[in-house]
C-alpha cells in the first residue's frame, strides 16, 4: 500500500474504510494466479539432461511420503499429498505456511 493510501484509511470512519477494504478484496479475488504442486528437485549437469529419454529415472531430492510443496506465483503457500478425485489427482492441503512468513519470503 502506498503511504498515501494508509493515511487516508487512518483518518477514515471505521466503517468506511471496512467498506473500502472489502471493495479491494472483491477485486482482488478475481486476480489469476499460478498454483504449482512440487515433487522435488534435482540439479545435474548438462551432459547427463542431454542423455536423458524415456525410461530414464531421475532421483529427486525428497523421500517417498514426504508432504509436497505448493506454491501460488512460485511462492510456497502449504504442503500437501495427492489424492484422487474420480479419475484426476487433487491435492489435499495438510499445513499452510504462516501468512508472516510468506510475505516475509515476497
Amino acid at each position: 500500500m502506498s503511504d498515501e493510501t494508509e493515511v487516508a484509511e487512518a483518518t477514515m470512519d471505521p466503517a468506511v474504510a471496512e467498506r473500502v477494504s472489502a471493495e479491494n478484496m472483491r477485486l482482488l479475488e478475481n486476480i489469476d494466479v499460478q498454483l504449482t504442486v512440487e515433487v522435488g528437485k534435482a540439479e545435474i549437469k548438462i551432459r547427463d539432461l542431454l542423455r536423458l529419454n524415456e525410461g530414464s529415472v531421475i532421483e529427486l531430492d525428497r523421500l517417498a511420503g514426504d508432504p509436497l510443496d505448493i506454491l501460488a506465483n512460485g511462492t510456497m503457500i502449504a504442503k500437501g499429498e495427492v489424492v484422487m478425485v474420480g479419475e484426476r489427482f487433487g491435492i489435499r492441503f495438510t499445513e499452510i505456511v504462516d501468512p508472516a512468513a510468506r510475505m516475509e519470503s515476497i
